[in-house]
Order: C-alpha cells, then sequence, then structure tokens
C-alpha cells in the first residue's frame, strides 16, 4: 500500500472550503515524513512522504512529497 499524491491533495483541498468559512486552520501535517515500521502491519504499507529503501536506507522523495511542496507554495504565493 502506498500514499498516493492525490490523497495527500485531497485532503489538503478537503481544508480550503473550512479555512474560507473562518475555520482556524494553522497548517496541515503529513501522517509521515519518511516512510517507517508500522506495528500492525511491518514495514508493508509505504504512506511516508519519502520512500526509504531499508536496506540501503537511502531516501528518495515521492510524488506526494513533490505535490505537498508545490501546494504549500502555491498557498503561500496566494
Amino acid at each position: 500500500m502506498t500514499w498516493p499524491a492525490t490523497t495527500t491533495a485531497a485532503h489538503v483541498d478537503a481544508v480550503r472550503p473550512a479555512r474560507e468559512k473562518g475555520a482556524d486552520v494553522r497548517g496541515y501535517l503529513a501522517w509521515s515524513f519518511l516512510d517507517d515500521f508500522e506495528w500492525g502491519h511491518g514495514y508493508g504499507p509505504r504512506f511516508g512522504l519519502v520512500r526509504v529503501g531499508y536496506r540501503t536506507q537511502r531516501r528518495v522523495p515521492k510524488q506526494s512529497a513533490i505535490r505537498y511542496r508545490e501546494m504549500i507554495k502555491n498557498d503561500r504565493d496566494g
């Protein structure tokens, strides 16, 4: 299982209407920055913004990280 870029975008997009209606939303936190070990599922689910090569420990930003960066920049820039 992976956490696709569209899921991150959908979650952030869902906050926008709430902010427009006056909700005091001061930020959005991604569930996990890095792929990690989950006690209930082991190393199988990969929902971090950055893919971790468990054998090599190499970190590679996923499309969701790139999309999240774009959304933050666009929201900040207006």
